[in-house]
Parts: C-alpha cells; sequence; structure tokens
C-alpha cells in the first residue's frame, strides 16, 4: 500500500493528518496499525470511528510481542463493543501479560477488563461524595489550593471502568457545590512563605534551615537532598528510587509453551525475590562507570529486598589475576554492598559444557574451522561447517575439549543472528592456558554470549542488568535460553557512564602504568574506584553521584567537577577539621600573654559542636600560610600586611606587624609580631589559620591527567592519548606543617584543613611520616570550566 493511501486510511480511523503522516515514517508502527484495522475489518467492521481507532492505535503501539498472538482476540472485542475504552483495553493488555499462553479464560478474562460493567451517574455520584467527605475539613480549609488529584484518583480506584471525565465533572460539581464560586482570595497567587509553618512542621523546617546554613562551608552546597534525618549520607537507592518495573513482561521478551512452567518453578525456588548480578570480569581494576553498575545492580535487589550476586566471568584466562578478584570484591563491600554470594563463571563449566553438547544435538551449534580474523565484523561469509552433520559436530566439539585439535583451528559457533547484524556468534575457543581455578582440567572455555545468560539462569537471577552495548545480544540472549528449555530471565539496558578527562580501559591504563606515566591502578590520577579511594573519595560520594546521574537508557558522559562536588558535599559533613600550612611562613608573637594555657580546644565541626573537638597547642611560636602575608596591601586584599591586622582562627587573637625579617636577596624569613584579643580591638578584615608545633608532612596535589576532554578522541588528540599527559599532574610538598590532631591518622583518614582543602592520608604512610593526598579543593578551581 502507498504511503498516501495508507495516510488516507489512518486518517479515516480519526488520526490527524500529521499524526497519519507520522505513523507512516514509522515503518513498524504503521505495520502493526495496518494489520489491527484489518483484522477489524474481518470481524465485519467497514467504517471505523474515532474512538474505535483511537484503542486500534493504541494496540498498535502498547501490545508486547509476547502477547502479539491474542491481538485479533483483542480486536473482535473491540468491534463488538466489549471493550470500549482505554481503561478497558489496558486491563486486557494487563491480564493477559499475566496469563500470555493460549487458550484464553474467557471468563476471567472479561471479568479483569469489564466487560459488561456499566457504570450509571448514582454510582459515580455516590463515589465521589464518599471522598469528598473524607477530605471535606481539608477543603474547607484549604479551598481551591487543594490537591483535587487524590480525590480523582480514590474515586477511580472505587470505579476501576468509569470515564474519567464523568468522574472528573462530578469532582468539580461537589466541590463547587460544597465551597462555592472561587472568591478574590481564591484566585491570587499563593504567597511563598518562609517561616510560616505551624507547630511541629514549622520547627523541623526552621531545624532544617539552620542545619543546611550550618553545614556549609567554603564553596559548598546544601546537604538536604542526600542527607538522611538520622544524619547520614543517603543510600543509591534511597535518592534514586526505582527504576524497573515487572520482569518478564519486558518488551521484547519470548514466551513458549514451557516459559510459564519454568518460571513457576522459578518462583518456587526464588520465593519470588528479585535476584540481581554484578559480573565483572577479573581481568583489571573496577573504574567509575562500574560504580554506576554496581549501585544499579545491589542497590536494584537491596531496594526490593533480594539478593545480588558477585559473580566473576573468568572466561578467559590469559588475562586473570589473583589482585584482580581481590580488589573488585574489596570495592564492591568499600560501596556499601554484601553480595548475596560469590560465584565464578567457572563453577559452571561443567553444567556449561553440558548444555553446549544439547545445543549440537538440538541443531543449534556447530564446529566451524574459520580463523577468528575471517569472522571478525559485521559481514563475515557464512561457515562452509554450518550445515555439518551432528554427530560429526558432536565428535570435534570432544577432541577440542581432549586437547585433540590446536588452538585457533577450531570453534563452536551458535545459529543465531544478533541484533546488529552478526551471525553465528562463537560459543566455545581453544586456549591451552590453564584456570586460576580448575587448572589444567579444560583447555576449551566459553564466551561471553554463551556463558551469560545460561550463568544468570542458573543462579535463577530475575534482572539481568547491563550496560546498553549489551542490547545487540538481547535476542540471543532469549534465543539461547530458550532453545534449550530453560528459566530465562529478563535483560534490561541503562547507558553507561564515563567522564571526560580520563581513559577507563583496562589495555590503556596498562599501558600509563607499565610507561610510567602513573604509578599502579590505584594512582590518585586515575579513574578506578581504588584510585579514587586512595585519593580520598568517599563511597557515600561516588554513589550520591551515581544517583544525580540516575539509570538512563543514553550513554553518560560528564565533567569530573559533578563527581567532585558530590565528594565536597559529603566530605563537608564527614570529614573533621583541621589546620595545616603547605608553604610555612614563621611568625614569633613578642608579647605572648603569660597566663594562657598554652592550648586550645578545637570543635571537629566548627557549625556543629556535638560532633566533638580536639586540642592543638598555641604557643608565642606559630606558623602561618605564607600566601597569607603581604608587605603592603591593596584595597582587596583581607589578609595580613604591615599596615593591616589580621585575626587567628579560633585563638581569639589579632596579630600586627612589629618586623619583617628578610634574607640577603630580599625574601622574606620570618615575621615577628603582637597580639592583642579580639574583645579588645577593632574586628580585623580577615582571619587566618595557623599552626604551633606542627607535625611534619608531606602533601601531594593532583591536577587532571590529561589535557583535553576525549583523550582517546582522534580528532581532539591526533598523536593518541600518550601524547595528552599533563606533565604537571601531581606536586608533592615535602615539608608542609599540620596539627597534632592528625597524628594518630589512619590510611583513607579524611580531613578538611581548614581555608586549604579536603584532605585524605594516603597509604604510603608510615611511622615517621604522614602523608596526604589532596581529595579536592575547597571550591572548583574555575580554570577547570
Amino acid at each position: 500500500m502507498a504511503s498516501e493511501e495508507l495516510t488516507a486510511t489512518f486518517v479515516s480511523i480519526g488520526l490527524s493528518e500529521q499524526k497519519a503522516k507520522e505513523t507512516v515514517k514509522n515503518e513498524q508502527l504503521s505495520s502493526s496499525l495496518k494489520q489491527a484495522i484489518e483484522q477489524a475489518r474481518k470481524c465485519g467492521v467497514q467504517s471505523i470511528d474515532k474512538e474505535m481507532g483511537k484503542l486500534l492505535y493504541n494496540i498498535a503501539t502498547k501490545l508486547k510481542t509476547q502477547i502479539k498472538i491474542h491481538q485479533a482476540m483483542i480486536v473482535e472485542y473491540i468491534t463488538k463493543k466489549k471493550i470500549t475504552t482505554e481503561i478497558q483495553l489496558n486491563a486486557a493488555m494487563d491480564y493477559l501479560l499475566h496469563h500470555p499462553l493460549p487458550p484464553v479464560d474467557k471468563m476471567k478474562f472479561e471479568a479483569e477488563c469489564g466487560v459488561g460493567v456499566t457504570i450509571s451517574p448514582d454510582q459515580v455520584e455516590a463515589a465521589v461524595e464518599e471522598v469528598v467527605h473524607k477530605y471535606k475539613d481539608e477543603l474547607i480549609e484549604k479551598r481551591y489550593r487543594f490537591n483535587t488529584g487524590l480525590i480523582m484518583s480514590e474515586a477511580r480506584n472505587k470505579l476501576k471502568f468509569a470515564d474519567g471525565k464523568i468522574i472528573k465533572n462530578e469532582v468539580d460539581i461537589q466541590i463547587l457545590d460544597l465551597l462555592g464560586p472561587k472568591t478574590e482570595a481564591d484566585l491570587a497567587k499563593p504567597v511563598k512563605q518562609k517561616t510560616g509553618m505551624k507547630g511541629s512542621e514549622s520547627s523541623k523546617s526552621l531545624k532544617s534551615t539552620e542545619s543546611s546554613k550550618s553545614l556549609k562551608d567554603e564553596g559548598s552546597k546544601p546537604t538536604e537532598s542526600f542527607v538522611g534525618e538520622d544524619g547520614e549520607v543517603k543510600s543509591f537507592m534511597d535518592i534514586m528510587g526505582a527504576a524497573l518495573k515487572e520482569n518478564y513482561k519486558t518488551e521484547g521478551y519470548v514466551i513458549t509453551p514451557k516459559t510459564m512452567e519454568l518460571l513457576k518453578e522459578h518462583m518456587r525456588v526464588t520465593g519470588g525475590k528479585v535476584h540481581s548480578r554484578f559480573p565483572p570480569e577479573p581481568n583489571g581494576i573496577l573504574h567509575i562507570g562500574h560504580a554506576k553498575a554496581i549501585n544499579f545492580n545491589f542497590g536494584y535487589a537491596r531496594a526490593h529486598d533480594g539478593n545480588c550476586y558477585l559473580r566473576y566471568d573468568d572466561t578467559n584466562p590469559e588475562k586473570e589475576e589473583e589482585k584482580f578478584f581481590k580488589a573488585i570484591l574489596e570495592m564492591v563491600q568499600w560501596l556499601g554492598y554484601k553480595p548475596f554470594k560469590v560465584t565464578h563463571a567457572s563453577d559452571n563449566f561443567d553444567r556449561l559444557y553440558e548444555l553446549a553438547v544439547e545445543l549440537i544435538k538440538r541443531g543449534h551449534a556447530y564446529i566451524c574451522h574459520m580463523k577468528s580474523e575471517d569472522i571478525k565484523g559485521f559481514n563475515p561469509p557464512d561457515s562452509p561447517w554450518r550445515d555439518r552433520p551432528i554427530e560429526e559436530s558432536l565428535q570435534l566439539f570432544e577432541d577440542m575439549k581432549n586437547g585433540k585439535i590446536t588452538e585457533g583451528d577450531a570453534t563452536l559457533r551458535m545459529k543465531t543472528t544478533l541484533e546488529e547484524g552478526k551471525k553465528d556468534p562463537v560459543a566455545y575457543r581453544i586456549k591451552f592456558t590453564p584456570h586460576h581455578r580448575t587448572g589444567d582440567k579444560w583447555c576449551i572455555y566459553p564466551t561471553y554470549d554463551y556463558t551469560h545468560c545460561l550463568c544468570d539462569s542458573i543462579e535463577n537471577i530475575t534482572h539481568s542488568l547491563c550496560t546498553k552495548e549489551f542490547q545487540s545480544r538481547r535476542s540471543s540472549y532469549y534465543w539461547l535460553c530458550n532453545v534449550l528449555d530453560l528459566y530465562c530471565p529478563v535483560q534490561w539496558e541503562y547507558g553507561r557512564l564515563n567522564l571526560n578527562y580520563a581513559v577507563v580501559s583496562k589495555r590503556k591504563i596498562g599501558k600509563l602504568i607499565t610507561e610510567g606515566y602513573v604509578r599502579d591502578w590505584d594512582d590518585p590520577r586515575l579513574f578506578t574506584l581504588t584510585a579514587l579511594r586512595r585519593r580520598g573519595f568517599p563511597p557515600e560520594a561516588i554513589n550520591l553521584f551515581c544517583a544525580k546521574v540516575g539509570v538512563t537508557m543514553a550513554q553518560t558522559v560528564l565533567d569530573p567537577s559533578m563527581l567532585e562536588a558530590c565528594v565536597r558535599d559529603v566530605l563537608n559533613v564527614t570529614a573533621p577539621r583541621a589546620m595545616a600550612v603547605l608553604e610555612p611562613l614563621k611568625v614569633t608573637i613578642s608579647n605572648f600573654p603569660v597566663d594562657h594555657s598554652g592550648s586550645l580546644v578545637i570543635p571537629n565541626f566548627p557549625a556543629d559542636e556535638t560532633k566533638g573537638s580536639h586540642t592543638i597547642p598555641f604557643t608565642s611560636t606559630i606558623f602561618i600560610e605564607r600566601s597569607d602575608f603581604k608587605e603592603k596591601a591593596d584595597k582587596n586584599y583581607k589578609r595580613w600586611s604591615a599596615d593591616q591586622p589580621v585575626g587567628l582562627r579560633h585563638a581569639g587573637y589579632v596579630l600586627s606587624i612589629d618586623k619583617i625579617n628578610k634574607d640577603s636577596e630580599g625574601n622574606i624569613t620570618d615575621l615577628e609580631a603582637s597580639c592583642t584579643k579580639t574583645t579588645e580591638t577593632e574586628k580585623p578584615k580577615g582571619f587566618i589559620h595557623w599552626v604551633a608545633n606542627p607535625i611534619v608532612c608531606e602533601v601531594r596535589q593532583y591536577e587532571r591527567l590529561f589535557f583535553h576532554k576525549s583523550p582517546e578522541d582522534p580528532s581532539e588528540v591526533p598523536g593518541g592519548f600518550l601524547t595528552d599527559i599533563n606533565p604537571n599532574s601531581m606536586s608533592v610538598i615535602t615539608n608542609a606543617y599540620v596539627d597534632v590532631s592528625v597524628k594518630d591518622a589512619k590510611h583513607f583518614d579524611k580531613f578538611q584543613f581548614e581555608r586549604v582543602g579536603f584532605f585524605s592520608v594516603d597509604t604510603d604512610t608510615h611511622h615517621s611520616k604522614i602523608i596526604f593526598n589532596r581529595t579536592v579543593t575547597l571550591k572548583e578551581d574555575p580554570g577547570k570550566k
């Protein structure tokens, strides 16, 4: 049928001309709607009115593949005016999704979708009256500012198949009858109240406002959105909310004659609980993108009182190392999750082999001798061995297992085509490499395409959550489970998370390490999870970042500044304060008060003194940041100069210059000063941090490792990512001074050095010297924007 004729057909059932043309452009939708119209005409309907046309259009857009076999029946119900509303149609499709296999129990079906149900005006009036009475007091108080959607929703629940427009009209009539016409006050725009709420609600709001103010520091943001009522940082799922719907009703899920029977057994084994899995390859360290996957898989299971496996996809023994297995588990636990079970794909090697034999016996796999380079890409030639006899493939597969065929000379391929068009993916290949868990038992190893869905089935996974690039494998995932008559989980895809100014490829990070650009997988300039932990990023901040990104189908590439902002927000409420001087300048206070105790008690969190305190010395000799003193101040300078006093943070004193000492080259060596109590002098323009009797420490400061946003993009960096490395990405201060409150700090302990930034204790720290990594500055560097 020509597009003009098809457009005219769609217009004839009530679509606007524009919508009809748009529908014709969508080949799949157009075909589905045309089929529905033809089915309606076979039922004896020649003229399709607008209401019927709307329902047929809904069938074309909403009917899922797994219940497509029932389309003709639904169309018949519509043509016979047994299903007349969208509510009934949705109920019909929902019933069939729960009962997809024929024959359909017509009595139950009709009861579920309201066939023959009529709702009288009296019933509508009575239902609305009941709900309005329930909210009467609140309606009188709030009048037309009351959310009438509540009344609509509850009335609709009482009258499942009633026309929504009729209910809405009745709600409007009854509210008008109760409240009368709108007054000028009802029509006036509401005034935003800052502190006008009543009772405990008001005090709670005020407390929240004060809390948000107190939790602010230099460069920080309000924290109400991610701090719970208990003061703890919320979890990923608390912030993000649930993201998925029901399981086997997913678009594209394949229903076979055994599906319901297998699902019933699956429900018996799992008790109906959600089961997800996080399946990393143990050939490298996890990176920031994996944090999203961890949060989604473990967080979704936790939010639904379910279980999540950590399953190592250990099918490639050449690249797997024990340190990667340990680091992966460590990072999952660091982010706050405990696996239901730790499993390995290799746990199932025997079962996977048995299933491969069965696949060959059923005629769905064969042994192929094409070389790997000949079957790469999307349009390789068909295998000349595709139709070889089953017995021959079975013998050759056994020969492969027994090491009788040379590596690269044979593979087991599956007779299926991926969505992207790639035909006959490989299921098994020969590798004469010992496995870390099974030793020399196997010289054939399964591929991801073969292993993943079968392990999901064996472990009774309900939600196989994976990144978008695996969408092209979804059909083969379903196909393999179904042709073997196994329980089939549902695959859900979501977009990957990547960051600018970074590389996350394991191969490329390995190259950075071997060529000496970074020290190891946990170098704080990388975006591996071990690197972020070493730099001082709290796990709560990473989870918060993942929650803010959300779970979408689109690939997300973000600037690291968004992650750093989450780090600041979390550290601002979790990292105790200390004072540190990175470039020390000595100051001698000539009139240090003789009656002073020589120490000060400083709150760990100045805005919330209930979180504890620490004691630091205060003596006649202190050290300040060299940049906090200028001989001559300009009008915008608010720190210390020869003609401008400055306050000492927490000390209660103001310093004035007595003498500036210099070396032979005119460089300032130290200062001599007098102090005055802050209560006895004018308030200075500024206050500076300082230390006395400090601990000498090393401070490592980090900048971006790469100059360009996309170091792997040849159009941006023609010479390759190794030519884009910032040689000044790390600077080391070997003799910084920090106050004694940090003397017992352990690896990964975090602090805010007042006015300087957030810092974490590095793992290179030893008994004679503490080493700090600067995690992030207090404020985002404007030069990074």
